[in-house]
């Protein structure tokens, strides 16, 4: 298992075909939020409601200041519920001018009574990763399953896709395990290989969901 917070490049990043996808793809701009405490600590925080850190607070205002100078002009901002969500996405939606929409199917990865738990003891102590990689349908107690993840995210990104004309760039702010899973589904048909697809705090992710999904740009951190 790749030690989570640590990407590794993912397999496919660019469309099979030029021909097969349209000269003005609509585009999905995925920010992963500001870095908080239990991301220092190496612990897992899904439905825990983490604040952003010192560290965080930059990165959002960072992130913020980069994407308003692109020369694709963000139209819309989607977040999850989570305060660490939120919190970036408001600093984004400062710099640009926009509203943001709170979508609760962005939020993050829950694993019920293992919230808090430190990653290496998921592996050593719980078998996490062993569990999820022969079972993608096991789930924590309280907690959710890779399956249910993926069946949640990636319906409600297609959603804000067709909210949108084909020229526009919306931004997704949501976090690090659910953009992965969301990514390895729509790339990859497999949400099992979600850990090719983890992605740095405050990192930018170029999304094009259609007609084949593909990434334009994956965990671009030279802003921070």
């Amino acid at each position: 298992m790749a030690k989570l917070g640590r990407p590794r490049n993912p397999r496919i990043i660019y469309p099979p075909s030029q021909t097969s996808i349209t000269r003005l793809a609509k585009q999905l701009t995925l920010v992963r939020h500001g870095q908080i405490q239990a991301n220092v600590d190496g612990c897992w925080h899904g439905s825990t409601d983490s604040p952003l850190n010192k560290t965080g607070k930059s990165q959002a205002k960072r992130v913020a200041k980069y994407l308003a100078a692109r020369d694709d002009k963000p139209t819309a901002i989607y977040a999850s519920p989570l305060q660490r969500c939120l919190k970036t996405a408001e600093s984004i939606a400062r710099k640009l001018r926009l509203p943001v929409f709170i979508e609760h199917d962005l939020r993050e990865y829950s694993l019920g009574i293992l919230e808090g738990t430190p990653y290496a003891a998921l592996d050593t102590e719980h078998r996490f990763y062993t569990r999820l990689k022969s079972n993608p349908e096991y789930a924590p107690e309280d907690g959710e399953s890779l399956i249910s993840v993926a069946r949640r995210i990636v319906p409600v990104l297609q959603q804000i896709h067709t909210r949108h004309a084909e020229d526009e760039n919306v931004i997704i702010v949501s976090h690090g395990a659910a953009l992965a899973i969301a990514m390895a589904e729509l790339v990859d048909s497999r949400p099992t290989l979600w850990s090719d697809y983890l992605v740095e705090n405050c990192s930018v992710t170029d999304l094009v969901l259609g007609p084949v999904p593909y990434l334009a740009r994956y965990n671009h951190t030279d802003h921070l």
